[in-house]
């Protein structure tokens, strides 16, 4: 069995107007004193506005649905005491003129003296899942093999619409904000490890980035865990959402393991076909077509049903089948969390979006 482990990016906003608000210190220090959480389960990020969490290896879709809402609970909980709200959205709806305040580590100061407006910027919030490999050549073909499924699953998370009070258009935001550091988007394809290894150890003899950790493909081999890394998912509102991608990323990795244990080409797709596609997710979600590996647009919800056909027989052997199935069908009658943002707009303008991306984070 894979396993898997998720971190979540969170941002801390004033209840009553939106804002964020630069109290991650407070926040972290009052949840790590809380007796369920564990040392490093909620930790610092760029932005003193935000908050990341990181679940423990997991083996199965309940364990990371228990510790996801854990670890929501307890960063709600003390962000309640500083009279902040927890959000889970994946870009701050309101950013007001307020300087951004940086996180007093070196790494994050270091981002602020390289690209100063970039961080500025960054009130933007990932999921990134982690799924177990058995070494790192084979974490290379599965590398190679899911990246043609990153638009999908992109436009499935999408979950960013909006940006300074203001419908950005696109139903990730994120992406196009995240995409201007020098290394990112879909990652190239790689003809094995040692070409991994030798374009890798390029980049950050460049200089152009410090370390491998400003690799910031949407899916690249972890250097601290033996493990994939799939980073282009938008933070999602509610916990559930988050299992269902965690069972859909270890089912595409163990798909990929399979194949490439059986020796079946890897699929081909030409970098600007994927990154066009990934352009083409983030704008438009769920809300028309995908690009598919060809460059042929096709209908959003018959690029699911095909994605659910390629992991069958993964997820029916973890035992996710029936939960993630079930979570998938609920995303395409309810939307994802850029359509129920922009719901909530309709409803009751930026209070209502506001209400959502906070009440939604620790829902059951």
């Amino acid at each position: 069995m894979i396993t898997i482990g998720v971190e979540e990016e969170y941002l801390l906003v004033d209840p009553d107007s939106g804002l964020p608000v630069p109290l991650s210190d407070e926040v972290r220090t009052a949840a790590g004193l809380e007796p369920m959480v564990q040392e490093r389960e909620v930790q610092p990020e760029l932005l003193l506005a935000q908050v990341e969490v990181a679940t423990p290896v997991c083996t199965s879709l309940d364990e990371v649905g228990g510790h996801l809402l854990r670890l929501r609970h307890a960063v709600g909980s003390a962000a309640e005491r500083y009279g902040c709200r927890l959000a889970t959205t994946a870009a701050a709806p309101l950013t007001g003129s307020a300087p951004t305040e940086v996180t007093h580590e070196p790494r994050y100061q270091d981002l602020r003296a390289r690209a100063p407006q970039l961080v500025d910027e960054q009130f933007i919030n990932g999921m990134h899942v982690h799924v177990g490999m058995p070494d790192r050549e084979v974490a290379v073909s599965v590398l190679n093999r899911i990246r043609l499924w990153l638009p999908t699953l992109l436009a499935m998370s999408a979950n960013s619409p909006f940006w300074q009070g203001r419908d950005t258009g696109f139903a990730s935001w994120r992406t196009p904000v995240f995409s201007r550091w020098p290394v990112c988007g879909p990652p190239p394809r790689f003809d094995g490890l040692e070409d991994y290894e030798r374009r890798t150890r390029a980049l950050v003899e460049s200089k152009v980035i410090a370390d491998t950790g400003q690799l910031y493909w949407q899916a690249r081999l972890s250097e601290r865990y033996p493990t994939l890394e799939l980073r282009c998912l938008d933070v999602q509102l509610r916990a559930d959402d988050a299992v269902m991608f965690a069972g859909i990323v270890r089912a595409l990795a163990a798909t990929a393991v399979r194949e490439h244990k059986a020796g079946e080409p890897e699929p081909q797709c030409a970098p600007e076909l994927l990154q066009a596609a990934v352009w083409h997710a983030a704008r438009h979600g769920l809300g028309g077509t995908l690009i598919d590996s060809a460059g042929r647009p096709r209908p959003a919800g018959d690029t699911l049903c095909q994605l659910t056909q390629h992991i069958a027989r993964d997820l029916a052997e973890s035992g996710d089948e029936r939960e993630v199935g079930s979570l998938i069908h609920r995303l395409l009658r309810q939307g994802n969390g850029a359509d129920r943002q922009r719901e909530a707009l309709a409803e009751g303008g930026f209070p209502s979006v506001i209400d959502l991306i906070t009440s939604e984070a620790t829902a059951p």
